[in-house]
């Protein structure tokens, strides 16, 4: 077999031939015309030499591709992960947050592009969450994300101190936005707050370099001997948090609802109703959450003084109405007419009111056991061990100690839990509200629980790689910032995060190199990721998101 030329009235041919014998003489065959020779077929003639390489050894498919000029086979460079980026670049750009940043760095002189260095870090809370340091490799190696090809620490750093230099505009301006297009009911706010740790010695004296913000405080996690921070959400009724606030780790509850509602009352939302639980309940804070006429729903404490007597509001009589969902109402209004007068609603849930009995059941027949072994104990070991026993944070409730200093069962005390059992009480201010939906919207406040939890276990806000306050509200930003986007893909597409995260996981984008450039070329999208992007209104990837442009001749 081989190459030949032929001349026809002046023209020449390229042609593949190959001899044969035939009765004894040699004969050529045609097997394939390439055409004129100045007007050669290139791209025919690569066919013809792909489809013959598979049968050379390596060496001689090299060096016929070196020779023929061909970008055949590309080298494989790697992969990055695409679907998660892709979908959060999506829904950050549909809900107009790239519009409310830039709008508000185009007042400032930057040069790096901080929009997309505040979009990186957000993703990576909601993807992969990582020390600012670990994503200049996930940035460069693991993930491909438009418009940021790599980044180093110092500008992440700098875009954070944007985010918090700007935060009081940025969380307005993303609020507007995002209210805007998703038609967000704000007519309920629900406040919560929650705590993270710091896995430190101590805790920040006042006045040093951190101003004293790290402290030890009231632990919703459980670690009460390590400093922390305070941080606060408001959150609407579909679990969109709107709103996000930090404070030293010795702060209480009780004492963040003014600057709560000074910052809400900023933003001139309307009348505003604020449901918040029983640790926000005092007397100042009621009066605060009333002004410019909003108003409140708040849980009230099921116990009140040092014997744990409950509220007067239990004691009134009044028949109960039934819901569909099964528990039972009551409004109970005291000082009717009055300046002080209060509008509660007790709630009573059968289901609930079972599970207090036979737990509380349990709880005494522990203690009941408990006190028989006391029998078979003297002297200085028995004193030990009534003592330890009458301190005890769950049996010690049921106990009471008799004149002759020995323990015997409350049985006053449990006729007073037993009249407790499955209730709990919510106040109002709105005169307005039916009772229905005072108790609706009280019992709502799970959606805060559940940023809460997202704030711990989805984006990781733990463990906290800063020091300096700045940089902790900082990263609290970000981590809010990541739970909105989470949220809102979760409420558009009635699926978990983490089903979601399951579904992108395999579409990547495939990297070539060519004799032209580099080639990227993503995997094909599946059903599934197809429903996703739909759902939220994005379009997939192209298949192509590089073209290589090549070379002239």
């Amino acid at each position: 077999m081989y190459l030949r030329t032929v001349r026809s009235k002046g023209t020449e041919y390229v042609q593949l031939a190959h001899n044969h014998r035939s009765g004894g003489q040699t004969r050529s065959e045609i097997l394939y015309s390439f055409g004129r020779k100045d007007q050669l077929d290139l791209d025919a003639l690569r066919r013809l030499v792909k489809s013959i390489s598979r049968f050379l050894e390596p060496e001689e498919v090299e060096k016929i591709q070196e020779e023929l000029g061909m970008d055949w086979p590309f080298e494989f460079l790697g992969s990055r992960k695409l679907g998660g980026t892709w979908l959060l670049d999506g829904l950050w750009r549909g809900l107009k947050l790239d519009e409310a940043f830039n709008r508000l760095l185009s007042q400032r002189g930057y040069r790096t592009p901080v929009e997309r260095l505040i979009f990186a870090m957000v993703v990576n809370r909601a993807l992969a969450p990582a020390s600012k340091l670990a994503m200049e490799h996930w940035v460069a190696n693991e993930v491909w994300i438009e418009g940021l090809p790599e980044v180093e620490v110092h500008q992440l750093y700098r875009a954070m101190d944007f985010l918090l230099e700007a935060h009081d505009e940025i969380q307005r301006d993303v609020f507007y936005a995002v209210a805007n297009l998703l038609n967000l009911e704000v007519d309920l706010l629900f406040i919560d707050t929650t705590s993270t740790y710091f896995e430190i010695e101590g805790e920040d004296p006042d006045g040093d370099e951190a101003d004293g913000f790290r402290k030890r405080g009231r632990s919703k996690d459980g670690q009460p001997g390590l400093a922390q921070v305070v941080i606060g959400f408001a959150v609407t009724r579909d679990g969109i948090p709107v709103r996000c606030w930090v404070w030293p780790g010795n702060t209480s509850d009780m004492n963040v609802v003014e600057e709560v509602k000074r910052d809400l009352n900023g933003w001139k939302l309307g009348r505003v109703v604020v449901v918040m639980d029983t640790g926000f309940n005092s007397e100042e804070n009621r009066r605060i959450l009333q002004g410019t006429g909003d108003a409140y729903i708040i849980g009230e404490k099921m116990r009140l003084g040092k014997d744990g007597k409950p509220p007067d509001a239990l004691k009134r009589a009044g028949k109960y109405k039934k819901l569909e969902n099964g528990l039972e109402i009551k409004e109970v209004v005291v000082q009717p007419g009055s300046v002080a007068h209060r509008r509660f609603v007790v709630v009573y849930n059968p289901e609930e009111a079972e599970r207090d009995r036979k737990k509380r059941e349990d709880i005494v027949a522990e203690a009941e056991r408990r006190l028989a072994e006391l029998g078979n104990l003297e002297g200085k070991e028995h004193t030990k061990a009534v003592c330890e026993l009458r301190a005890h944070a769950t049996y010690g409730r049921y106990l009471r100690q008799a004149k002759n200093g020995a323990l015997k069962i409350n049985r006053a005390k449990i006729r007073q839990e037993e009249k407790l059992d499955g209730k709990f009480l919510v106040s109002t201010s709105d005169d307005g509200l039916s009772t229905e939906d005072v108790v609706a919207g009280y019992k709502q406040l799970w959606q805060i629980e559940r940023v809460n939890r997202q704030l711990k276990h989805t984006v990781d806000i733990r463990p906290v790689y800063h020091r300096l306050e700045d940089r902790i509200r900082a990263h609290v930003l970000l981590c809010w910032l990541a739970l909105l986007v989470i949220r809102v893909a979760e409420n558009e597409t009635q699926c978990t995060w983490y089903q979601m995260k399951r579904i992108l996981s395999t579409l990547e984008l495939g990297i070539h190199q060519t004799r032209h450039g580099e080639l990227c070329q993503t995997n094909r999208v599946t059903e599934e990721q197809k429903a996703l992007f739909q759902a939220l209104h994005i379009k997939p990837p192209a298949r192509y998101l590089a073209i290589p442009t090549p070379r002239s001749a």
